[in-house]
């Protein structure tokens, strides 16, 4: 009985403790789904100028993976771990950045995520 008992507990642990969550690439990876991994900054300058600041510094801290023009989202590989960022355009004349970062084992990393988003917006400060 307190076998039983443990397995199911055990399991439930488990199966509360593992999930997936949403990429912004918009994808779903396997991770832990309920922890903060996202930064989301607002700048005012042009999608195109956040986005090419964004994709200097991904390809400046490792190696950048994929680019997707349709939605605006980058995603690349620093220090072991996977960074996505995805800038839009939530009213006219500014731009969001979202800024994600996850380590290899699906856990969220929001330091490295903060460091991101910092280096990017000094990469914006020095563009003109």
């Amino acid at each position: 009985m307190k076998k039983l008992l443990l397995l199911s507990a055990l399991g439930a642990a488990m199966a509360l403790s593992s999930g997936c969550y949403s990429t912004q690439g918009g994808h779903d990876q396997f991770g832990v789904p309920f922890s903060t991994d996202t930064i989301e900054s607002r700048y005012e300058r042009p999608v195109a100028q956040v986005f090419a600041a964004a994709k200097e510094v991904l390809a400046f801290n490792g190696t950048l993976v994929s680019e997707n023009l349709i939605n605006n989202s980058l995603e690349a590989k620093v220090d072991n771990k996977r960074v996505w960022v995805r800038v839009d355009e939530p009213e006219t004349g500014v731009a969001r950045i979202h800024t994600q970062v996850r380590g290899p084992a699906g856990g969220a990393d929001i330091k490295v995520a903060s460091e991101i988003d910092k280096q990017i917006a000094l990469k914006l400060s020095t563009m003109r």
